[in-house]
């Protein structure tokens, strides 16, 4: 049982300037211990969490121990508890989860237990986000129009979420249309440091997005965890996770002129998916730190998940403090978080002498040597310099069907294809531009980047360029800062006249929410069979992802999608290659348009002023017309609708009883599907649209939804019936059971009748039939997203067998109550001569206690072959789950049993 905090006596005061206290911390300095001194910041967040949480039940001292002398215990994968200050949810997530914790509700009434008692214990911060469809485009009134739409599409969601904001303590809701998630929690939500009861310590924080890395440039401690995972640790559970690694990573120097923060995280990203940091912490020191701003350090955190990392952290110096200033916090308040941090050694102080930290591993850039550059065309870690973009490109069309290829034959690479567009001609060829986006956290977090579009918009009207209006654009700024500083500035009349209004505040190109290409673009696309491109200043650029008709996708700065924009196409080079042509003629090149470092810093210094989000971020907190107009109920369990097809209780506790049902091995499953490497959340459950021939539309049809109101799969998260029909639904996604055709297609086995994936998996479940995953390395790569563990589990998946897991769906797959499982090294399925036709069978003991994080177990098949594999749990805890069928259900018993 828990006792009394055994670290009270290092309790400390901390003195208010001119008299009075702050309040109270618990001191790392009244250790007395030098192994603290030399630990990386972000450990020494996980030691202050562990110390103030210390109660010898859920926090031992032992886990204490573990972190001061993590130099010595990292490398050996131990186990520790963590206590994250809040949690962080978006409503694509927010609303599974809200319906999880209602369902948890209705399952505590069941079983006699007060069903009041589920109720979030750790602060919420849930942001309506990920929203905006770009159903209207290059119109000054796209925002109110989409805006209007979305509201009509999701008023059922919307109401729902408002329900729990009231039904539930501890959660703060900000509205639709406010902003980007991250962006958001990186100009308002985020404390930095806590003073809950007159107690000091830093704010951290987990969230439903792999995203949530972005609050690390602020030095505050986060990343992305499932939305499974999200709800157990609201419920009071600490999260369970692996000591990690640091890699310490030295900046130094500074950035050439015309070279952005965009360039630098593309760099970066490159460098830490080559060095390997999957599963580790990546913090940033050095000398250069000095010559980045706050959000470019938010920039390169963002983009943690894309280099693998858990986070990318850059601790709290005097750059952090302006920028809270800078964004309205209150001098008080700014004044109170250097003094904590001072006092708990848990601040940078550039202008004092430093103290070498330990690290794991090192790596070291000169900020000089970085060049403009993209990544693309299918991953984001695939980095090209602008220099070497066309002869890339030519290499891609080329190439064979991979991550660098399209296999065009040479014959057909140089055609040009025309077609009628609003009584205009429109041309097409391989890498003609048919979506550019200003879009996602990654870069509408950033002045410099955004000002710099601004600027190229501005010398491209003044040299009279234009986009072709065959080019579908928008810019989606992160919060309304953004608009009121382009506003300032003056420059957002250009982008205005380039295509490039503001669509609405939320993800959307990056998220797959880029709308329907005009009809004459895509039957060009279609029935040309081109491989045409897209540009975005996004995060993520998989297959299939931002748009089905889009082959090639590439990740750039705000300014060189503007860029890209005006030249038409990715098959150009920039510096030998005119992007346009004036009226009377003249050649306009790349470097006619591109701003230089000082004309942007002018820009920023002078249009991005305190006041800006003072302003913005009150009227969030005063909601909007129509959130304000929803009506909701006041009970607290909720009343759920059978006709609905946002919302719908899933079957997770249909027959919860009070005893764990225990580990479950495999008898004789059949394969669903056998995958290749880097299959992502994206093509296990797609977050775009639904299409128009898949189960998951017949489904909504046959309950009367027209087909212009299917909405996307993220906007459905909270219908359980949508998403287990939208499993495996990607477009592009390869099953080698259908022997190189692609699609979301299954054969099942006993007939050989090749069915939808959600079809076949019905007709095995139904038969009484297990069935299992076959998968290559990387497997769950991309978003956070926790229905890449629930709608499989809902299908009937028993295990998965990969090369390797990404860390979140690794646990999420846990917390469902899915096994996973890795092939040894050196082994997958096609060197063990695994067809997918073969039934599985895994042998586990019957008792979770026989069980050990690591193990290995023996998988046997009917065809007579059988290959050694290593349980995926990582802690006790995992085991502990699985035993329980999850973490939900785990934590129902657990509440009772109080």
């Amino acid at each position: 049982m828990a006792s009394e905090n055994p670290f009270k006596s290092i309790l400390t005061t901390l003195p208010r300037p001119g008299g009075g206290e702050f309040g109270k911390f618990y001191s790392l300095p009244a250790l007395n211990d030098p192994r603290i001194d030399k630990l990386p910041y972000s450990i020494r967040i996980l030691l202050e969490s562990a110390i103030r949480n210390c109660d010898n039940f859920q926090v031992t001292e032992n886990d204490v121990e573990k972190i001061i002398d993590w130099e010595n215990t990292s490398p050996k994968q131990v186990e520790i508890p963590f206590k994250p200050t809040r949690i962080l949810l978006h409503d694509y997530t927010a609303v599974p989860a809200v319906v999880d914790l209602a369902c948890m509700r209705d399952a505590m009434n069941k079983l006699g237990g007060d069903s009041k008692q589920i109720n979030p214990l750790v602060p919420v911060d849930l942001v309506i986000d990920h929203s905006v469809q770009v159903n209207v485009a290059r119109s000054p009134n796209a925002v109110q129009a989409n805006m209007d739409l979305e509201f009509q599409r999701n008023i059922e969601r919307f109401s729902f979420l408002k329900w729990g904001s009231h039904a539930f303590d501890n959660m703060l809701v900000v509205p639709p249309g406010s902003g980007i998630i991250h962006q958001v929690n990186l100009e308002y939500l985020a404390r930095v440091v806590f003073n809950t009861d007159g107690i000091l310590y830093p704010d951290s924080v987990v969230g439903t997005d792999s995203h949530t890395t972005m609050i690390d440039g602020l030095g505050v401690a986060g990343w992305g965890v499932g939305g499974i995972e999200a709800e157990a640790t609201m419920l009071g559970q600490p999260m369970s996770m692996v000591l990690p690694g640091v890699v310490g990573f030295k900046l130094s120097g500074k950035l050439q002129n015309g070279v952005t923060a965009t360039d630098l995280v593309l760099t970066v990203t490159q460098m830490l998916r080559k060095h390997g940091v999957v599963g580790k912490f990546v913090e940033f020191y050095g000398e250069g730190m000095s010559e980045l701003s706050l959000a470019d350090r938010a920039t390169i955190a963002n983009m943690s998940p894309e280099y693998g990392a858990t986070m990318g952290f850059f601790p709290v110096d005097h750059v952090t403090l302006q920028y809270l200033k800078l964004t309205g916090r209150s001098d008080d308040t700014v004044s109170m978080i250097e003094a904590y941090l001072r006092a708990n050694n848990l601040f940078v102080d550039y202008s004092e002498p430093q103290q070498e930290k330990v690290y794991s591993s090192y790596l070291q850039l000169d900020l000089s040597d970085v060049e403009p550059c993209i990544s693309g065309p299918k991953r984001p870690h695939d980095r090209v310099p602008i220099k070497d973009m066309k002869v890339d490109w030519h290499l891609c069309l080329d190439n064979k069907v991979g991550f660098k290829g399209f296999a065009v034959p040479k014959e057909a690479q140089e055609k040009v294809v025309s077609f009628p567009f609003h009584g205009q001609t429109g041309e097409l060829k391989h890498g003609s531009v048919v979506i550019a986006a200003i879009t996602s956290c990654t870069n509408t977090s950033n002045p410099s980047v955004l000002v710099g579009a601004g600027l190229v918009a501005k010398k491209a009207c003044e040299l009279g360029l234009e986009v072709k209006p065959w080019v579908k654009t928008s810019l989606a700024p992160g919060s309304g800062v953004v608009t009121k500083y382009l506003l300032q500035s003056g420059l957002q009349k250009y982008l205005d006249q380039q295509g490039f209004s503001i669509v609405g505040y939320g993800c959307t190109t990056c998220i797959g929410n880029s709308g329907d290409l005009d009809e004459s673009v895509a039957a060009a696309i279609t029935d040309n069979d081109i491989v045409a491109a897209a540009v975005l200043s996004g995060n993520r650029n998989f297959e299939g992802r931002v748009h089905p008709l889009t082959r090639a996708n590439y990740l750039a700065s705000p300014p060189l999608v503007v860029a890209y924009a005006l030249a038409g196409t990715v098959d150009i080079d920039f510096e030998k290659e005119p992007i346009g042509t004036t009226k009377e003629g003249r050649s306009v090149y790349f470097k006619d348009v591109w701003p230089s470092n000082e004309e942007i810093a002018e820009v920023v210094q002078s249009s991005v002023l305190p006041d800006m989000f003072k302003s913005t971020y009150q009227a969030i907190t005063q909601g909007n017309p129509m959130w304000n107009k929803l009506s909701v109920p006041s009970s607290s369990l909720y009343s759920w609708d059978p006709n609905s097809t946002y919302i719908h209780e899933p079957p997770y506790f249909n027959n919860i009883t009070m005893d764990p049902p225990g580990p479950h091995g495999v008898n004789d499953a059949y394969c669903l599907l056998n995958l290749g490497d880097s299959i992502t959340t994206d093509h296990i459950s797609p977050a775009g649209s639904i299409h128009k021939h898949s189960p998951a539309a017949k489904y909504l049809l046959d309950r009367g939804v027209d087909r212009r109101d299917f909405n996307s799969y993220g906007s459905r998260r909270g219908n359980d019936q949508v998403m287990a029909r939208g499993t495996f639904a990607n477009i592009r996604i390869v099953n080698k059971l259908l022997n190189g055709e692609v699609g979301p297609k299954t054969i099942h086995i006993p007939t050989g009748d090749k069915l939808s994936v959600f079809d076949g998996a019905m007709r095995y479940k139904e038969a009484g039939y297990d069935t299992i995953v076959l998968a290559g390395a990387e497997y769950g790569s991309g978003s956070s997203r926790d229905w890449a563990a629930k709608g499989p589990m809902l299908l009937g998946v028993k295990a998965v067998i990969a090369k390797s897991f990404e860390r979140i769906h690794r646990s999420n797959l846990v917390g469902m109550g899915i096994l996973p499982l890795c092939f040894k090294a050196g082994q997958d399925a096609d060197t063990l001569g695994l067809t997918g036709l073969e039934r599985y069978t895994i042998d586990l003991p019957s008792k979770a206690s026989d069980i050990k994080p690591g193990q290995d177990v023996t998988v046997t098949t009917d065809s007579g072959k059988s290959f050694m594999c290593t349980v995926r749990f990582d802690t006790q805890v995992e085991l502990t789950y699985f035993d329980h069928g999850g973490i939900l259900p785990y934590v129902i018993r657990n509440l009772i049993k109080k």
